[in-house]
């Protein structure tokens, strides 16, 4: 074997160890992988060591783990014509990594301008007391609204939490001053009622006084008794 043959066998050797470390694909276990055969789908790949075809096979990953997705906040006008600023969080999941990375371009931008889209319309079929006081139900109806769409992308939408719902100034002094009439209502009521249930009891008492001169004969003296305690020269 002279020279030349040496330098090609080492030639060969060279390309085949290249040829093999590009044909070997490892996958970790939160990821799956999108295989394409000459630009045509062909399999999804699981966790672990994957062999491809060099230069004819390639892979796209997703990752299949729940991911965090921050929605900007939003200027929205309620149903009851409120102006307010709310801002959310979606969290998903890829179930179809074939859907996910074939049939949209770029899930993530997508879920992202659909939740903006999808969080400006719900609001605004709600009042502001509802938005205030009933955040868990809105959550559950951003949820349905958002997976309706991202189902055909492969993307399950685990669930949508409303974050922070900022009013303006105007509106804060509003609400400060509707609940401080509230309250003034609520203690004009109690002490009307408490005066009502303190008027009824006096009209039963003197029905059963004026009923029975006996009790009314004791209660007279119980009276006298009362005064005479105290240290009274009248």
């Amino acid at each position: 074997m002279n020279i030349f043959d040496l330098g090609l066998f080492g030639l060969i050797a060279i390309v085949v160890v290249v040829v093999s470390i590009a044909s070997i694909k490892i996958i970790d276990q939160f990821e799956r992988g999108v295989v394409l055969t000459l630009g045509r789908f062909t399999s999804v790949r699981n966790p672990g060591l994957n062999i491809l075809v060099p230069y004819i096979q390639t892979m796209r990953r997703a990752d299949v783990r729940v991911t965090v997705m921050e929605v900007k906040p939003q200027d929205v006008i309620t149903s009851d014509n409120v102006s307010v600023k709310v801002s959310a969080v979606a969290y998903y999941q890829i179930i179809d990594a074939q859907k996910a990375l074939l049939d949209v371009e770029d899930y993530r931008n997508a879920i992202a301008q659909l939740a903006q889209i999808m969080l400006r319309s719900t609001i605004g079929k709600h009042p502001l007391d509802e938005l205030l006081s009933q955040q868990d139900k809105l959550n559950h109806t951003l949820s349905l609204a958002l997976e309706e769409r991202t189902r055909t992308w492969g993307v399950r939408i685990d669930h949508v939490e409303i974050r922070s719902v900022d009013l303006d100034a105007s509106m804060i002094r509003a609400m400060a001053q509707e609940a401080e009439a509230e309250r003034g209502r609520r203690a004009r009521v109690i002490t009307a009622q408490g005066e009502f249930e303190a008027a009824t009891k006096l009209g039963d008492a003197a029905d059963i006084l004026s009923k029975n001169p006996a009790a009314l004969t004791l209660r007279t003296l119980a009276t006298l008794k009362e005064i005479g305690s105290e240290q009274n020269t009248t």
